[in-house]
């Protein structure tokens, strides 16, 4: 099993940047051997964070504060009703990034399978999608980091959140695609609250060391 930190779910809305604190701390120890891979669910405050990637033009037009971080991707918006996840793995030799961020996609494919809702890749674009009428939909995100060979920041599942600050920027730098959440899917409110045992079981399915007998 890995190791879950729940720091804050529904009324425990995480600051970006005291999610950010713990992330080092746990990173630090994991790489140091003291503590096992770590998995961290929470909800935070409303942020923007810009990966490094992102361009002048797909940030806010109205002064709204941006908090830039050393992830990969592009900006995106985290708040109450979005389930984050950042899981703090150690990677098998050689590293393959793309493999690994394949893996939290189905992951995520698996865990809204569960609810009925057809998540899926598309091509040249990560995270998780649905297709509706047509139109792509993002439904989670993912941006990663790896130093000295173990992850940092993860995914960010769109259960109950509002969509409305999505409006403000370029979201993940893709100006051709909308954004959804589960709630939106199904019709009904599933908060991360509901969503995060499912997250937490198809992560150890998919991370979890294998125990020998």
């Amino acid at each position: 099993m890995l190791d879950y930190v729940d720091t804050g779910l529904s009324a425990n809305s995480v600051p970006y940047s005291e999610g950010l604190s713990l992330q080092r701390a746990v990173h630090q120890a994991v790489v140091s051997g003291q503590r096992p891979d770590t998995v961290i669910l929470l909800e935070h405050e409303p942020v923007y964070t810009a990966g490094k990637r992102t361009s002048p033009d797909e940030r806010p037009t109205d002064g709204t504060p941006v908090v830039d971080v050393d992830r990969g991707g592009k900006i995106t918006w985290h708040g109450p009703g979005q389930l984050v996840g950042y899981p703090i793995l150690r990677l098998a030799e050689p590293i393959d990034v793309v493999g690994y961020v394949r893996r939290l996609e189905g992951v995520l494919i698996d865990v809204l399978a569960g609810y009925g809702i057809d998540g899926r890749r598309v091509d040249g674009r990560s995270g998780v999608w649905i297709v509706r009428d047509g139109v792509e939909e993002k439904i989670a995100a993912i941006g990663i980091r790896v130093a000295e060979g173990v992850t940092m920041h993860g995914f960010a599942l769109n259960c109950s959140n509002s969509l409305d600050p999505y409006a403000k920027i370029v979201a993940c730098g893709i100006r051709d695609a909308g954004v959804t959440t589960m709630s939106r899917v199904l019709g009904r409110t599933v908060t991360p609250a509901d969503v995060a045992s499912a997250v937490q079981a198809r992560l150890d399915a998919e991370f979890a060391p294998a125990v020998v007998a």
